[in-house]
């Protein structure tokens, strides 16, 4: 029989370098209305309710679907203007931006973290940390495309 991680390690993280300054990414990772035009997962469709900007205590709603139509509410946790942003959902996992200064812009780590939530042994024999893992490394990927065209449009 195998043993579920223990919590502190019960998270998925990755990292990417976006050619632009941490206050651009951070505009777009605080407005709910942008998270589905990175969102790697294809899950994320649009934002239901909640502020246009996101701060410290703010709940929104997202419209979602995996393979049925629902939303979710979450709350933001943690927040640090251009250096950190996290919200929890209702099962208690968070989704967790950090950037830092690069050379060459913006270093972005999104992580999440399931520690928290009491489904994590169910998360786990689902697979969904390490699908989830995969959804990071696109949704980076996305946000990196989408962060840098609009800084070379507003450079242009």
């Amino acid at each position: 029989m195998t043993q579920s991680p223990p919590r502190a390690t019960r998270s998925r993280s990755a990292q990417i370098v976006i050619n632009a300054d941490p206050a651009t990414v951070f505009d777009v990772l605080a407005d709910p209305a942008q998270h589905p035009l990175f969102d790697g997962s294809g899950t994320v469709k649009g934002r239901m309710s909640g502020p246009p900007r996101l701060y410290l205590g703010a709940t929104f709603a997202m419209r979602m679907r995996w393979g049925a139509p629902y939303f979710i509410r979450s709350r933001v946790v943690d927040y640090e203007e251009d250096r950190r942003i996290a919200w929890r959902h209702p099962l208690r996992h968070i989704w967790r931006y950090e950037l830092s200064p690069a050379d060459t812009g913006t270093q972005v780590t999104e992580t999440f973290d399931y520690g928290q939530a009491p489904t994590a042994a169910i998360y786990e024999r689902a697979g969904i940390p390490d699908k989830n893992h995969t959804s990071i490394e696109a949704s980076l990927q996305q946000l990196k495309v989408l962060v840098e065209s609009r800084a070379t449009t507003t450079r242009s």
